[in-house]
Parts: C-alpha cells; sequence; structure tokens
C-alpha cells in the first residue's frame, strides 16, 4: 500500500507540472518521472512484499510547441515542452488506485476472518 501511495504522489505531480514549459531558451522543462518496485522478503514472517526501488526520471524526447512570443523560443518559435502525457498519467494513476484498493480490501479480509476466529474461540 506504501508503494502504491508512493506511485500516486509521483502520478499527481507527474499531471501538476504536465503544461510547463521551459522558462529561457535552451533549459529543459519538467522532466517526467517514474516509479520502479522491487520486491522485499519481510525478516518476522517471511512474506514478500513490494517497496519503492527508485524514483527516476524518464529520458524520453521533449515535446515540441510552436510559440515565437514566449521567452524561452529558440531562433524558429519552439519551445520545448515537458514529456508528460496526460493520458499515460491517468491510466497510471488508475492502475495505481485499484491496486492500492486491492490491497485494502486484502486488510479488511483478513481482519473480519481474525474476528470470527476471535468470536469461534469465545
Amino acid at each position: 500500500m506504501r508503494a502504491q501511495g508512493e506511485r500516486l504522489k509521483v502520478i499527481s505531480e507527474n499531471v501538476a507540472n504536465s503544461n510547463s514549459l521551459g522558462t529561457t531558451p535552451g533549459e529543459d522543462p519538467y522532466r517526467r518521472k517514474t516509479v520502479s518496485f522491487a520486491e522485499m522478503i519481510d525478516r518476522e514472517s517471511g512474506a514478500s512484499m513490494v517497496e519503492v526501488k527508485g524514483i527516476t526520471r524518464d529520458k524520453a524526447e521533449f515535446t515540441k510547441v510552436y510559440d515565437p512570443s514566449h521567452p524561452a523560443a529558440d531562433n524558429t518559435g519552439y519551445v520545448k515542452g515537458t514529456n508528460v502525457n496526460s493520458l499515460i498519467e491517468m491510466s497510471n494513476m488508475r492502475e495505481a488506485s485499484r491496486s492500492y484498493e486491492a490491497n485494502l480490501n486484502m486488510f479488511e479480509a483478513g481482519r473480519r476472518m481474525r474476528n470470527q476466529i476471535i468470536d469461534l474461540l469465545k
């Protein structure tokens, strides 16, 4: 759940900066962030878990926006735009949200089963 929560934070940062342009000629605009996961073994329970391995910058090319009046425009009138694709970010957000929800449902099911066992032992 923590890993998917962190993923949702990164995705929301990407969406918030999806329309950012460079501010001076030659300066790079906001570069999309990506989250990578790694398997972690819990020493106490032996359970296999997922953790955030790292947050990196996407190496994809920047978009070019034609706006000759912009202060960051180059000689041809183009400004560098972010490499954030809102459609991809929204589908990633939906996937992370559903994964978070599935983990929460498993947690609740475990809690209900524990309560049923306690009731049976009474």
